[in-house]
């Protein structure tokens, strides 16, 4: 009678290694990589499927990406042991991504997936995949129907992984970013029809290091004028109500006149509850 079959890890199930593979299976492929829990853990179950030597990371780089983002994107590779190469996108020049309407992210996307097709035919690699997963299909993201338009795939989404079980695999993996919190580009801080500037995006990761700095988690803090709007963790709102004052004064020295803290706490995409 044949032993008990060794229960199979994380990486190896078939719920999302096995749909990873055959999404994967045509040939190397280009991972666009941000450091974030999605796209490592789409890395590195890449590499599991289909060897080192047939991936490739690209983290597109530009004023939207936090410079703290880039290192961390930077240790993350290193740590896996990831080819990531580091490009440089002129997103910013694009007039009609700086205009700031309700479509920006399909404008973006539109451009950082033609960015990535160039490094690909570059590199001979006949695949991209990014990190989307099931449960960035219940929110706002028009740039999903421009990477589709552009060929990129979405294994995480394809295989049925919501956000949870992505940490969840990276939990038991062992892979130390699975409870790093979401990241966003710098522009989702800024309300739609307010112009995209480095001056503005400047601003705003500058402020929302202080509160890093301070050890606040997950946080937000959106520009509206002079108004610094800022979302944390309901769970951290009466740590950061307590050191208002010292906040307000390091948001002050940045160029905010005016702080604010939001009492509904942090959530994804709040510019979106306009439309």
């Amino acid at each position: 009678m044949p032993g008990k079959r060794k229960e199979e890890s994380p990486l190896e199930s078939r719920g999302v290694r096995e749909e990873v593979i055959e999404a994967l299976r045509g040939g190397p492929v280009l991972v666009a990589f941000s450091g974030g829990v999605d796209s490592s853990l789409l890395a590195a179950l890449a590499v599991r499927a289909l060897g080192k030597e047939r991936v490739r990371c690209v983290l597109l780089d530009s004023p939207l990406v936090p410079r703290r983002a880039v290192e961390e994107a930077k240790e993350t590779a290193a740590r896996l042991d990831l080819p990531l190469e580091i490009v440089a996108s002129p997103i910013l020049r694009d007039d009609a991504f700086r205009a700031n309407r309700p479509d920006r992210c399909y404008t973006c996307k539109k451009a950082s997936s033609r960015l990535l097709k160039e490094v690909a035919r570059r590199e001979g690699v006949t695949t991209i995949a990014d990190g989307t997963n099931l449960s960035d299909l219940d929110t706002y993201r028009p740039g999903l129907a421009a990477s589709d338009e552009e060929g990129v795939c979405h294994p995480l989404a394809r295989a049925g992984a919501t956000k949870d079980d992505i940490r969840r695999i990276a939990r038991e993996c062992g892979l130390p970013f699975w409870s790093k919190p979401s990241a966003a580009c710098l522009a989702t801080r800024l309300p739609y029809g307010s112009e995209i500037t480095e001056e503005a995006l400047a601003r705003i990761e500058a402020a929302e290091e202080v509160l890093q700095d301070r050890g606040f988690s997950q946080v937000r803090v959106r520009l509206h004028g002079d108004v610094a709007r800022i979302e944390v963790s309901p769970e951290e709102l009466e740590r950061l109500f307590r050191m208002r004052d010292e906040v307000v004064a390091a948001l002050h020295e940045i160029g905010f006149a005016y702080v604010a803290l939001d009492l509904a706490g942090y959530r994804s995409g709040s510019m979106d509850e306009v439309l």
